[in-house]
């Protein structure tokens, strides 16, 4: 499909002119499958990988049905995760920035019930949230839905996979019956068509098909027996030497063997699976996104709307017996324009499931010998960055500024040496160059942020840090 520009769309002058500022300039795939339709107020289910664009798809739909004077909840968008729920809320207020006081609240487990009830009694007007944590306020009567016009589901195969089925059912029967849902999924198994038969009127569905443009990625396929593929790994680690590496994995079981395994080769590395608590979730994936971890090793559930900028390489350390789960993982590298690189370990057991993938991708695919890897020598492949992490967060009313002013103004450290800041709830982490962190945590545990003593750790696998 050509991409079109957004100005052929029926969207108000200063949506259109906000998208212009935004660098908001053609339409993605997705968008223009799903927009023209969306904004004539018809339910639609698109299928599209993360990264596609599609938060902006159902974003600009459920804005273009607000009233921005009615204050009251018009729009729910249901995600997986935390972390996607954050990362709409982020996108949909950024598409908003042309409308007065337009209040969204993200609304998910893991963070205290007391704040989140004192939010909502200011009201808004769109809720991002998570299946349990939204069916938990409305069975409190802390959320009303009667002034609903728009339903989103997003990631809906990850929300199946996660068994939200029956709390979204529950959801969807407390929203208005006239009303318009849009579903988006990365994959379409069977228990889709079930969801949408349930909750749906007559949806329209578009689905883009998920390839990679060509030359984007770079994909190199590897044979290796089962005995050999954890030694593999670090052989490719070393020859290639990424910045970063989503090494994605079948099971959480092998996600630990391969953590371990690179860890005690002087890796960087650390896993992520189904049941981690939300602490130690948060810690793993603030450490990758701010390049102070090279290895983040998952498995497909766990890394579902995951979006890590510019990551240099994803690396299957076991082929998915699913080919589209296999795409899935390959786009989230060589985005925005940028190349990336995608190496695959396949054993004999596995080449049906190769032979699936080279089906859906129209090509087969390209064999590499391990003999050809080399170490490609010099230091050791170590982060450039170490998160420190600072306990005390919004409820302290800390924000970044402060914890950059504490550095910087205070502590005479540069800008440079200052990476990502995220301020959670109770907790906030900040990226520092690797020859500076202890010194750094030493000096802010002697030192103030925004007037205060605080309690500063390095998390460093080196240092014994989790």
């Amino acid at each position: 499909m050509l991409s079109a520009s957004f100005d052929t769309l029926p969207l108000s002058p200063a949506t259109l002119d906000n998208l212009q500022r935004l660098g908001y300039l053609q339409m993605t795939a997705i968008q223009a499958a799903a927009l023209p339709t969306a904004l004539l107020g018809k339910d639609v289910i698109a299928q599209a990988k993360t990264g596609s664009g599609k938060t902006a798809a159902f974003a600009l739909t459920l804005l273009a049905n607000l009233n921005p004077r009615r204050f009251a909840v018009q729009s729910l968008v249901l995600c997986p995760t935390r972390e996607l729920a954050d990362q709409v809320t982020t996108e949909v207020r950024r598409l908003a920035r042309s409308e007065d006081n337009i209040k969204v609240v993200t609304l998910c487990g893991g963070v205290p019930l007391r704040g989140q009830l004192a939010t909502l009694e200011h009201g808004a007007h769109i809720v991002v949230g998570t299946p349990g944590r939204v069916l938990d306020h409305l069975e409190r009567g802390s959320l009303g839905l009667a002034a609903l016009n728009t339903l989103v589901l997003d990631e809906a195969d990850r929300m199946l996979d996660m068994g939200f089925v029956d709390d979204i059912g529950k959801v969807a029967s407390q929203c208005p019956p006239v009303r318009q849902t849009l579903l988006f999924s990365a994959t379409y198994p069977e228990g889709i068509a079930k969801l949408a038969a349930q909750f749906m009127r007559e949806p329209l569905t578009v689905k883009v098909e998920a390839q990679h443009a060509s030359g984007t990625i770079a994909q190199r396929w590897y044979e290796v027996a089962d005995r050999d593929r954890l030694p593999a790994i670090a052989r490719l680690l070393d020859h290639f030497r990424p910045a970063s590496t989503l090494a994605f994995c079948n099971t959480k079981v092998r996600c630990r063997e391969v953590v371990e395994a690179l860890q005690a080769q002087g890796f960087s590395a650390l896993a992520l699976y189904g049941d981690l608590e939300q602490r130690e979730r948060d810690q793993v994936l603030v450490r990758f996104a701010n390049r102070s971890c090279s290895v983040l090793v998952a498995t497909d559930v766990a890394a579902r709307g995951l979006d890590i900028a510019s990551l240099a390489c994803v690396l299957n350390v076991d082929v998915t017996p699913d080919p589209e789960v296999h795409i899935h993982r390959i786009g989230r590298t060589g985005r925005a324009g940028e190349t990336g690189l995608a190496l695959h370990l396949a054993s004999l057991d596995e080449m049906g499931a190769v032979g699936r993938i080279e089906q859906l991708q129209g090509r087969e695919s390209e064999w590499h010998p391990l003999d050809e890897l080399t170490p490609a020598g010099g230091a050791p492949l170590v982060p450039p960055m170490v998160t420190l992490h600072i306990q005390g967060g919004r409820k302290e009313k800390i924000r970044p500024g402060d914890v950059l002013g504490a550095l910087t103004k205070d502590l005479g450290y540069t800008r440079e040496q200052v990476g990502k800041i995220d301020v959670n709830e109770f907790s906030t982490y900040v990226a520092v160059e690797r020859s500076i962190a202890q010194q750094a945590a030493a000096r802010l545990n002697a030192g103030k942020v925004k007037g205060r003593g605080v309690k500063v750790r390095v998390l460093d696998d080196t240092d014994g840090g989790d």
